[in-house]
């Protein structure tokens, strides 16, 4: 069975759904798995990856094994 296919055979199932609170749940689950995480991201949790990412562009990294040393 094709994409458009399995869509249209998903549309008819939830169009038979009477059960609100399924829909609520579904409809939760599809935007969840098609948000952007980085809007769900507090400020301070994004400055850190840019930081992250800065320090990466400017050849600052450290090797796995060494930072496995240095936490363990």
């Amino acid at each position: 069975m094709d994409i458009q296919a399995t869509k249209i055979e998903l549309v008819k199932l939830i169009l038979n759904i009477d059960n609100p609170k399924l829909i609520e749940r579904l409809a939760d689950y599809i935007n969840s798995e098609t948000s952007d995480f980085w809007l769900d991201l507090t400020a301070s949790e994004k400055m850190e990856i840019q930081v992250g990412i800065q320090q990466l562009d400017q050849g600052k990294r450290t090797k796995l094994d060494d930072f496995l040393k240095k936490v363990s």
